[in-house]
């Protein structure tokens, strides 16, 4: 299915997620998150799959932004909050009154790593800092994600995904040439900022296991986009000249790009020499495979744009379908651009269970995306939905010891 075949209605049911779920890599770790939106809690949830304990504390009655960051909407919950809250527990929490400091400290007391994305200074002004925790939780690993970091000119700025795509060089290289620069179709740096976060608490968690201490991890979003502007970075530094906007196409390889066929779109990756030689043969084109001009990668990088146009001549004459299936028998990088319906309705996204469905607690059944890796021991996992406004907060505090009179009273006060 392509981008130009959009199915209706509602989607069916992903494959149920496994229960009851193996034992995950991550089973023997609590994890406290004071994250919300994106970035953090796109984090937690990584870590959540790999089977940490992930107790979400949310401000009470409001609650994580992105739980109103509608529409679309699933019943009466934001299908953004539900994108990347699963496998945690709710626990509402006033971390501006001394007995929500209180109890906070109470579930750090056995936790293995705290994470937030508070501006800088936030958690030191109520005594919840690195430097305040660590003496009295000297294991503990802290996390803190913030658009610039704790340190630099910048580190006060709030920090949003679009601002830091534009602020840090994405944008200036995405989108057709000679056009308004463009962002990502998904939070893209928020995600990867994410990422490096779950990464360097991993990288933290095996220190500690060697040395028994724990540390602090400052992670900036605007340092997570310039990392990955690798290729381009280093293309940059070898030449000093700006680099630009290709669309679709790439600096370094030709063909390389979306082409219009009869029917709509599809890609080529030519990545060799050989693949282009196999090109010229499926288009039947003995004149651009025997023209020295193309017959090399850095030839037809120099006459890019006169063979993009004799090749996209020749590719409107049939459909999509017609080329990649001979592009594909030669073992040619191609593929149709589907839209996110047909991703998924393919039937090797299904194969990897990249649809899964969880029961909610209000909702029923829900589609998720499944966990990208597959590990032969401790398969990453889908154990729980992400959770209602406090649907946790109860049996939390009754587990640290609280009765239920003391718990009708912190939500009398506000606490909770």
């Amino acid at each position: 299915m392509s981008i130009s075949s959009v199915p209706t209605g509602a989607p069916p049911l992903g494959t149920p997620a496994p229960n009851p779920p193996p034992i995950g890599a991550l089973s023997n770790i609590k994890v406290i998150d004071l994250t919300r939106i994106l970035a953090g809690p796109y984090c937690t949830q990584l870590l959540g799959d790999y089977g940490a304990e992930i107790i979400k504390i949310e401000q009470p009655n409001v609650g994580d932004g992105s739980r109103q960051w509608g529409p679309p909407w699933v019943g009466d919950q934001s299908s953004y909050y539900l994108s990347i809250n699963r496998n945690k527990q709710s626990l509402t929490l006033n971390l501006k009154t001394k007995a929500g400091q209180r109890i906070l400290k109470q579930l750090l007391a056995d936790a293995d790593v705290m994470i937030e994305n508070f501006l800088p200074g936030t958690l030191a002004s109520m005594g919840l800092d690195y430097e305040a925790l660590r003496h009295e939780f000297p294991r503990l690993i802290v996390c803190s994600i913030t658009g610039y970091g704790q340190t630099g000119p910048y580190r006060d700025r709030a920090g949003y995904d679009l601002a830091i795509q534009a602020e840090g060089g994405m944008m200036s290289i995405t989108g057709p040439a000679g056009e308004m620069p463009m962002r990502t179709g998904v939070a893209i740096c928020d995600l990867m900022t994410g990422m490096h976060a779950s990464t360097a608490i991993l990288a933290a968690l095996n220190y500690r296991h060697s040395t028994g201490k724990g540390q602090y991890i400052d992670i900036a979003l605007l340092d997570s986009q310039v990392s990955w502007l690798v290729n381009v970075a280093s293309g940059y530094f070898a030449t000093g000249e700006t680099p630009a906007r290709y669309g679709n196409a790439h600096l370094s390889l030709v063909p390389y790009q979306a082409f219009a066929s009869a029917d709509g779109y599809f890609v080529l990756a030519v990545g060799s020499d050989e693949q282009f030689r196999k090109t010229c043969d499926i288009m039947q084109r003995p004149d651009l495979r025997g023209n020295p001009r193309y017959a090399r990668n850095q030839d037809r990088v120099q006459n890019r744009a006169e063979l993009i146009a004799e090749m996209q001549r020749t590719f409107h004459t049939r459909n999509s379908k017609a080329w990649l299936a001979e592009l594909e028998a030669a073992h040619v990088p191609s593929s149709v651009i589907n839209d996110v319906p047909a991703v998924f309705a393919d039937p090797h996204v299904l194969a990897r269970n990249m649809l899964q469905s969880v029961p909610h607690p209000t909702l029923g059944p829900i589609n998720v995306v499944g966990p990208a890796a597959k590990m032969s021991e401790t398969q990453p996992a889908v154990r729980s939905a992400p959770p209602t406004l406090g649907q946790h907060s109860v049996a939390i505090l009754q587990q640290l010891g609280y009765t239920p009179e003391q718990i009708e009273q912190l939500k009398t006060d506000k606490v909770i």
